[in-house]
């Protein structure tokens, strides 16, 4: 196990929601240690660069990275600091888990959908983005790969074994998109026959979307390409309570990032009243990719408890707590 991460403390918020999560982390006493780079706009200023290589560097040494929000500024270079991390480390996998926690205020009672997407391909590619010098015709290519397609897909299926999940949904638009979305479902229905233990259906992307309001409760694993991914994965947040609620791992075989998928709340910035959970759920999925399986239980029944309690909240959970008592509040249950 690596005993040290690279931080992000990030932008707007981040460096108050990071400093929440580490406190809860520090109370498990599992030893970690930080090793603080920067990116984004706090980058910017200290070094003229929003992405320094001595940050790359970190995350390429430790290969595992704790990450707050990022502003990307409006103009050139980057189109998205976070694509761009994606990109670089070849994080293919985006992980977004969506679990009801009482106490909030979910739509649904009892989801539990975890939203695998794939992260480095599909119509979030650079290839092929065009604008004609008149200014009225745009182009872009979506490439899918049958690479790109295995991986995520047995990727989802591994998922599903080891967390002991009973279902994989492939989502794609093959009815239309004969060639991307075709090859993405021809190669997840070459993948599930491998997993005979795993059911596994197909559903078309707005029947998804259709699906995940009416009836929620019938998914457990979602599998899809990056922009389906993208979209999906912020519904099934807005069924748990919202973005204050959704972590997100990016997965590579070098390299994997966690973070909470909000932006950075610039309106709210340095009047310590964020929600954390976001980036605390964030760092549970980093404690399971550590292999501290027994820590990262605690940290999600000192949050779950601590909500049903209404221990110190932050405003928008209903309460009238500061972020960092909010932290306390969980880190005196996380710690046991």
């Amino acid at each position: 196990m690596n005993d040290t991460i690279a931080v992000i403390r990030g932008d707007g918020i981040g460096p108050e929601i990071m400093d929440a999560t580490l406190e809860v982390i520090d109370a498990l006493g599992v030893g970690l240690r930080y090793d603080f780079v920067e990116a984004g706009l706090a980058a910017q200023e200290a070094s003229g660069e929003l992405l320094p290589q001595a940050t790359l560097d970190a995350i390429a040494r430790h290969r595992v990275a704790l990450k707050g929000p990022l502003t990307t500024p409006i103009g050139g270079g980057f189109s998205s600091l976070n694509v761009e991390l994606r990109r670089r480390f070849d994080l293919y996998a985006n992980v977004r888990p969506a679990i009801t926690i009482p106490g909030t205020r979910a739509r649904y009672d009892g989801i539990d959908i975890i939203t695998v997407r794939e992260n480095t391909e599909g119509a979030y590619g650079a290839e092929g983005q065009t604008l004609s010098d008149d200014g009225q015709t745009a182009h872009g290519v979506i490439k899918i790969t049958r690479h790109g397609s295995e991986r995520i897909i047995r990727y989802a299926f591994d998922l599903a074994r080891r967390e002991r999940r009973k279902k994989v949904t492939l989502v794609h638009k093959a009815n239309i998109m004969k060639t991307t979305s075709g090859l993405f479902l021809k190669v997840g229905r070459e993948v599930a026959a491998e997993y005979p233990d795993i059911a596994c259906n197909e559903m078309i992307v707005d029947n998804t979307c259709m699906q995940l309001v009416m009836n929620p409760q019938q998914f457990d694993v979602i599998v899809t390409t990056n922009l389906f991914g993208d979209i999906i994965s912020d519904l099934c947040a807005g069924l748990v309570g919202g973005l204050g609620l959704a972590p997100g791992a990016n997965i590579g075989t070098d390299a994997a990032i966690f973070e909470a998928v909000h932006g950075s709340a610039p309106d709210i910035a340095g009047k310590g009243i964020a929600n954390p959970c976001a980036l605390l759920l964030g760092a549970v999925q980093m404690l399971g990719h550590l292999g501290l399986i027994e820590a990262a239980q605690r940290v999600r029944d000192a949050i779950r408890e601590t909500i049903h309690a209404q221990d110190h909240l932050t405003p928008d959970l209903g309460g009238g707590a500061s972020t960092r008592e909010f932290a306390k509040a969980i880190a005196a249950r996380a710690a046991g």
